[in-house]
């Protein structure tokens, strides 16, 4: 049995900021980012994102960065758009640096249960320290002060937030920082970077997310995006692109002469082989073989690479981000293929395709179930429910809403679905385990909540009802879902 509990959205946002206020270290810090405007939390303004009169200033930005002596001019950057598999790719990308022993600075968004989690610093990548955060606010705070009420208080939670990482970058000093663009690239606060401070562009993918910030359509993303290139700087893409999509990322890099390497390459492959399971944990067993000899020549053959970062599009991920490692090489940057192989190996996520352990199933109430976290597939039984976005619920999409257009799909493909607004539904769910009622009669079981932790209850009733069997459960839907579980465990 697969049970999926689903909470979506109407757009990616970041997990809820509240953490910052279980931390008394970052309590000054905390109150100073919530009196912000947070488009996280309210949603993003129409064409936001796009290179037009419509889009965020990056002037601004670039304004509020000379106050503190441009620190983003002080160390390299890998600099990395995408629709999806940014964060991902930047962890593996900062891992293969580390192992190599470099100090690597990674800003990424969004965050499962503090904050801190945006910004890893140095050898270790471990995430910043409060203590570390609230003294460099107090530092910079008369700066910050000045600059707001120059910008007649426009300057944003993310703006601020993104300042404060370059700064720790350059007084850590340390040797590359990898950097996720928050939406789009073209206008997004972290595309301050200027072709002498890029080592690499980076974009994933492009998919239909944020269509009204980047203009409303897939070309207008993908032409947000490849706002990141930079003159004569290698880019590096992801994939699988629609073609006409490629080609507009790549007509771009040809008018600022960038060479590009796909991960997409005929000549690369990459293969899913096997799984297995270490001390509870599981992983596949991957060969990443790539061969570029366009634009760039350079090579490497992995075989039998032990991810934990698990599916097939972890693996596009880790291979993309081989690619970057080796144009990296082709730059001048020592980084071997057992750097390479040793730090993908060693990459995992919160919430990102993570099982949980029996003991932690054990705490969420969910005793003998497997529990994954941010996966999808299959499902027998799908329960709908809600969570914060950012501390607010003006971005979340009502349980009840999405109940009805779930009824309503499955309606027009011919799904069979038995759900709670069925008058039988309370009667099955309730009978004793064992009784000769099958629940669903081989339907789609689909029920709402109003909370994670009722959606626990039903998840373990309907679970108990199938005695002996075995069942999965599986927290999909937005990284915001799997954040509520994660702090579910530690009370």
């Amino acid at each position: 049995m697969l049970l999926s509990l689903f909470r979506r959205e109407f757009a990616r946002g970041v997990c809820s900021i509240r953490t910052l206020s279980s931390n008394p270290e970052m309590k000054d810090l905390s109150d100073y980012l919530d009196s912000l405007k947070n488009f996280e939390k309210s949603g993003l303004p129409r064409g936001a994102g796009t290179d037009s009169d419509e889009g965020f200033d990056l002037g601004r930005m670039r304004r509020l960065m000379e106050r503190f002596g441009n620190p983003h001019t002080n160390f390299k950057a890998v600099h990395i758009a995408g629709t999806k598999g940014k964060g991902s790719t930047a962890a593996f990308i900062s891992n293969i640096l580390r192992t190599e022993g470099y100090s690597v600075g990674c800003y990424t968004s969004p965050h499962i249960l503090t904050i801190r989690e945006r910004i890893l610093l140095g050898r270790s990548g471990h995430p910043v320290s409060g203590k570390l955060l609230n003294d460099l606010f107090h530092r910079i705070k008369p700066k910050l002060e000045q600059a707001m009420k120059e910008e007649n208080g426009c300057i944003s939670h993310f703006e601020v937030f993104t300042a404060m990482a370059f700064v720790l970058f350059a007084d850590e000093n340390v040797d590359i920082a990898v950097i996720e663009a928050g939406l789009g690239g073209a206008r997004d606060a972290t595309n301050i970077i200027s072709s002498s401070g890029l080592a690499a562009a980076v974009i994933t993918t492009v998919g239909e997310e944020h269509l009204a910030a980047l203009g409303g359509s897939l070309e207008t993303i993908a032409m947000a995006k490849a706002g990141i290139i930079k003159q004569g700087c290698p880019l590096v893409l992801g994939g699988p692109f629609v073609p006409h999509i490629e080609r507009i990322i790549r007509d771009k890099a040809a008018t600022m002469e960038s060479p590009v390497v796909s991960a997409y390459d005929t000549g690369n492959r990459c293969t899913l082989k096997s799984f297995s399971i270490v001390n509870g944990r599981p992983y596949q067993i991957c060969d990443i073989v790539i061969q570029v000899v366009k634009d760039l020549k350079m090579s490497c053959k992995l075989h039998d690479v032990k991810l934990k970062m698990l599916g097939d599009h972890q693996l596009q991920n880790a291979a993309t981000a081989t690619c970057v490692a080796l144009c990296l090489r082709n730059l001048g940057w020592s980084i071997s293929d057992e750097s390479i192989r040793s730090g993908l190996e060693h990459t995992h996520l919160l919430g990102r395709s993570q099982f949980l352990t029996s003991e932690e199933a054990g705490v969420l109430g969910l005793t003998g179930a497997t529990v994954l976290l941010d996966g999808g597939g299959h499902v027998e039984t799908v329960l709908l429910t809600e969570a914060a976005i950012a501390g607010g619920v003006t971005r979340t999409t009502s349980a009840s809403l999405l109940r009805d257009s779930w009824i309503k799909a499955s309606d027009e493909l011919g799904i069979g679905i038995f759900h709670d607004g069925m008058a039988e539904y309370n009667e099955l769910i309730d009978q004793p385990v064992g009784s000769e009622s099958n629940l669903g009669d081989g339907m789609t079981i689909l029920a709402t909540e109003s909370s994670l932790k009722s959606s626990l209850r039903t998840a373990n009733k309907i679970l108990t009802r199938r005695g002996e069997e075995k069942g999965v459960i599986v927290f999909t839907g937005s990284l915001h879902i799997a954040a509520s579980v994660l702090a579910s465990l530690s009370g």
